[in-house]
C-alpha cells in the first residue's frame, strides 16, 4: 500500500477518504488502523496530511478530529451558506437558559440536577430534559448516598457539535472572567456617593443640621 516513488500510502489514503465519506459518526483512528492493518499513528498521520491538503486547496469542507475520531464537515468559513441551506436549523436553536445550563454541566461534570439549580438559582428540570432529548447531556453516574442523585455529563454528540475532541479542549473559564481593574471599576460605579454630612463628620467638621430636618425657629422672649 506504499507508493515507492513518493513514500505515501496512496491506497490507504483513498481507503480512509472512502470510509470517512460514508461514516455518520466520527471514526476512531484505531478502528481505521484495524481495518487497514496499519499502525494507529500512521492513520493519524494520513488524516492530518489529508486535512492539510484540503485546507491548502481551499476546499469547502474539512477533515477534523472530534469526539475521539475523524469526520468530514463543512468548512467553518462557509457557515453562513450552510445556515441558509439548513433552514430548519433555525427553529432548533437552544434557548439562553439551555445554553447556560449546558455550560454549567460541561465545566462542572459530573454534576447533579440540584447542584445545577443551586448555581443558576432557578428550577432546571425542564431544561435538563430538553438537553437530554437533544442528546447533549446524559446520566453518567449516581450518588451512592441517600437519594441516589443522578449525575449528568456531556455526550459525544456535544463534542461533535462543539467541534471538540474532548472536554479538555473547552476554553479556560478565566478567558470569560473580567480582569481586576474591570471589577474595581464596576464596584466604584455601583458604590453610592457618601452622605455629605457623614463625610463632614469623618473629616472632623461640625455636624450641620440638614435644612429639611430643621423645625420652626423658637419665639424670643
Amino acid at each position: 500500500m506504499v507508493d515507492g516513488a513518493g513514500g505515501v500510502d496512496v491506497e490507504a489514503r483513498r481507503a480512509v477518504e472512502a470510509m470517512l465519506m460514508v461514516a455518520v459518526d466520527p471514526v476512531p483512528p484505531n478502528l481505521l488502523a484495524q481495518l487497514l492493518e496499519l499502525p494507529t499513528k500512521r492513520i493519524e498521520a494520513i488524516c492530518e496530511d489529508l486535512a492539510d491538503v484540503y485546507e491548502a486547496e481551499g476546499r469547502g469542507f474539512a477533515l477534523v478530529r472530534v469526539g475521539g475520531g475523524y469526520r468530514y464537515q463543512s468548512h467553518p468559513d462557509q457557515a453562513s451558506w450552510v445556515e441558509r441551506f439548513v433552514v430548519d436549523g433555525q427553529s432548533s436553536r437552544l434557548t439562553a437558559a439551555a445554553l447556560e445550563t449546558l455550560a454549567i454541566v460541561a465545566y462542572k461534570q459530573p454534576i447533579s440536577r440540584a447542584q445545577v439549580a443551586a448555581i443558576r438559582g432557578v428550577d432546571v428540570d425542564g431544561v435538563i430534559r430538553t438537553l437530554q432529548q437533544r442528546g447533549f447531556i446524559d446520566e453518567v453516574s449516581r450518588d451512592t448516598g441517600p437519594g441516589n442523585a443522578v449525575f449528568f455529563g456531556t455526550t459525544r454528540e456535544f463534542l461533535e457539535r462543539m467541534g471538540l475532541d474532548g472536554v479538555s479542549q473547552l476554553p479556560p473559564l478565566g478567558d470569560f472572567v473580567p480582569g481586576p481593574e474591570v471589577v474595581e471599576a464596576l464596584e466604584r460605579g455601583l458604590r453610592s456617593d457618601p452622605d455629605p454630612v457623614v463625610a463632614e463628620v469623618a473629616d472632623g467638621g461640625l455636624l450641620a443640621t440638614p435644612p429639611e430636618a430643621s423645625g420652626p425657629a423658637a419665639p424670643e422672649g
